[in-house]
């Protein structure tokens, strides 16, 4: 039965002699109880025994009296203020029992004016209003300890009472004013123990502290705060305690304290804590049950080692995890099994790592959807060790694969055994690059390696990564993709690599490609130190068949021994005609004049740097200068696309021009490369020389 209940029992019975008891065993064993001495009050009064209970409030005033405890006699006062018909009495009182619980406040006395707790006396609910007013402004009385949002903690250094406000010297902001009205919005006292108040008070206590028992110094820490704190709370909290050159020691070490708790994964990750250590490891197990698979991992490899207890209990779990998992999602209960393989308590049989690997069909497939980077790693070499179809696995994996690290690793292993493997799967990513975004960002920014790119066609690689940078598969990549870019990248080697004639189409490319100028010009200035050729006062080579060199000839010489002369009689004639301001055959043969000598020019010039094709020098192994490639759509649709000069082009008959925008995305592809031509997809089947 509750006491409320009880009291009413005693009251309905006239057991007035065991109220009586009651009420002095609790003054006895909980003086300060005061919400007992209330309801017993107000249960009397309500029975009509108001003497019984003025008797009883004379007797708790008597113990107040000797023991001091002014807190509780405010209270008690505020609830049963009906026993002082007379209000003037009830304000004395009142205002006696404040000064006295505030005695060695120096700011009482002008706070109780400022509040005006001296006016009004005969309205007691407007007291009781400045009472809690005033309670509110003595929290921050000189000396006291307060934290403030974005300034830190600190002490209250002056109260002044005709301006109303407090001065505050804060962390990160000393001398600051704050407003009576403000302070309770704005100041935040801390209470005795609190790990801000240990800070100013006992900042070499928590330098010992955080040496001889780390976990108990963020245990304190973790105590002043309500609610859970994250790892970056708790590094702001300590500032001026655990330096940044410690950080990283002290808080492997701290972390480890058997009642320290862990909420959350990733960046929302928090830390609290338990009243004992039995206590964090109920919750740490009840945790771990209701997690799914990939947590239970993180939290059994960041727990077991607290205790036997909770690791045995982790490992049942977990074994029976496997279990589960063998016919729903094998590669859960692969993760799991390694898991617990690595801590020393692999399970066996058709559970252990080596079977499940051995079991399945699909081997690429059951490695690629481990999530956690260690342990798909540690997949991968298990596959290696008992498969011998591993590096058909590894091919796959390498289109699979996001991690940079692992991709390196797969090809690493490749390379004596595999080697084959390896370079066909490099094949068909020169070709394809497009669905395995993260392997042909690796294998771009690994450029420089024989083993992966050795004897294949540099200008190849570079246009499909400018390429790249517009292709919407990759944007999670441009980052990476810009860097390839910068001086020391892979890029510069590439350039390194191209012959005269793929230079040309190499600056073309970079000319095109969508990056700043501090990134392009040092590519260009490379190239052009590689090729001086290429300078802008250098002839850039111009390739022609010599049925259009032996054309453009002709017309050469038809414009200097027949139009031009012809033009020159035309203009004499026209000139002799008078009045040239009207002469309109004058005019014409003037502008005629001006185009066949700018016609002379160019056709001077181009003859002047144009060069045959010769098919010994076409490579039928990619698609050149020269090259006539066989096209087939997914639909069975066949169409041949020669790529010869500017003066061949004639898009109507299958022949462009390797300076246009489709023929330069040609250039240097393979068979088995996909390409789009007017809107439609096709595969390059065949490479052949054009004739």
């Amino acid at each position: 039965m509750t006491d409320s209940a009880d009291i009413r029992q005693l009251i309905d019975t006239g057991d007035f002699d065991s109220i009586e008891d009651r009420w002095l065993e609790r003054l006895t064993t909980k003086p300060t109880d005061h919400q007992f001495f209330v309801d017993v009050a107000q249960a009397l009064a309500a029975a009509d025994e108001r003497d019984l209970a003025a008797f009883l409030i004379e007797l708790l005033e008597e113990q107040v009296q000797e023991t001091g405890d002014w807190a509780t006699r405010l209270e008690i006062l505020r609830s049963v203020d009906w026993l002082y018909p007379d209000a003037a009495e009830l304000h004395a009182t009142i205002l006696e029992t404040v000064r006295r619980l505030f005695e060695d406040s120096p700011s009482l006395e002008g706070l109780i004016e400022k509040v005006g707790l001296l006016r009004a006396r005969e309205d007691i609910p407007k007291t009781w209003s400045k009472v809690n007013k005033l309670r509110g402004l003595l929290r921050f009385e000189v000396g006291a300890p307060v934290w403030m949002e974005g300034k830190g903690a600190g002490r209250v250094t002056e109260v002044n009472l005709e301006l109303g406000n407090f001065k505050v010297d804060l962390e990160h902001q000393p001398g600051l004013r704050v407003g009576f009205l403000a302070a309770a919005k704005l100041l935040q006292p801390l209470p005795p123990g609190h790990i801000l108040r240990r800070k100013l008070e006992d900042p070499d206590g928590l330098l010992r502290l955080k040496v001889e028992s780390p976990g108990e110094l963020l245990l304190a820490l973790l105590r002043s705060y309500p609610q859970p704190r994250s790892a970056g709370d708790i590094r702001r909290v300590l500032t001026g305690i655990v330096t940044d050159g410690e950080w990283t020691s002290w808080w492997s070490a701290a972390r480890k304290h058997p009642q320290i708790l862990t909420k959350g994964s990733g960046s929302r990750q928090t830390y609290t804590w338990a009243a004992s250590d039995a206590d964090a490891i109920d919750s740490m197990i009840q945790g771990f049950n209701a997690a799914d698979p990939k947590r239970k991992i993180e939290l059994f490899r960041r727990n077991s080692g607290r205790s036997n207890e909770l690791k045995a209990a982790m490992v049942t779990k977990l074994q029976e995890l496997v279990e589960e998992s063998l016919t729903r999602d094998s590669s859960i209960a692969l993760a799991v099994a390694l898991t617990l393989e690595k801590a020393g308590a692999s399970p066996t049989g058709d559970s252990s790592p080596t079977a499940i690997v051995e079991a399945h069909s699909q081997p690429a497939n059951l490695v690629s959807a481990i999530e956690d980077r260690s342990l798909r790693e540690q997949a991968m070499q298990l596959t290696r060790t008992c498969r011998p179809d591993w590096g058909l696995t590894f091919r796959a994996l390498l289109g699979r694969e996001e991690d940079t690290r692992l991709l390196s690793l797969l090809a690493d292993s490749m390379e004596t055994d595999e080697r084959d493997h390896l370079q066909a799967f490099i094949d068909d990513l020169i070709s394809k690059p497009r669905p395995m975004p993260a392997a042909f960002v690796w294998l771009a920014e690994n450029a420089e390696s024989e083993l992966l790119f050795g004897g294949r066609n540099p200008l190849r690689l570079i246009q499909l990564i400018i390429s790249a940078l517009h292709w919407p598969e990759f944007n999670s990549y441009r980052v990476r993709l810009t860097k390839l870019f910068e001086t020391g990248g892979p890029l510069p080697h590439l350039l390194s690599q191209l012959t005269p004639d793929q230079a040309i189409q190499a600056e073309k490319a970079i000319e095109r490609a969508p990056l700043e100028d501090y990134l392009r010009e040092p590519l260009v200035n490379a190239l052009h130190l590689r090729f001086p050729e290429l300078r802008p006062d250098q002839e850039i080579p111009l390739y022609a068949t010599p049925q259009s060199i032996d054309a453009r000839r002709v017309e050469l010489k038809k414009l200097l021994n027949e139009e031009i002369p012809a033009n020159r009689r035309a203009i004499e004639e026209a000139r002799a005609m008078g009045d040239l301001r009207e002469n309109f055959e004058y005019k014409s043969a003037r502008q005629r004049h001006e185009y066949l000598s700018a016609r002379v020019e160019a056709l001077k010039g181009d003859l002047g740097r144009v060069r045959t094709y010769d098919p010994a020098d076409i490579d039928t192994s990619e698609a050149r200068i020269g090259s006539c490639l066989v096209l087939e759509s997914d639909g069975g649709e066949s169409r041949t696309l020669t790529i010869l000069g500017p003066w061949e082009s004639a898009p109507e008959k299958g022949i462009i021009s390797y300076d246009s925008e489709l023929g330069q995305s040609l250039l240097g592809i393979r068979v088995g490369a996909l390409v789009t031509v007017e809107g439609k997809e096709y595969e390059l089947t065949q490479i052949e020389v054009w004739s």
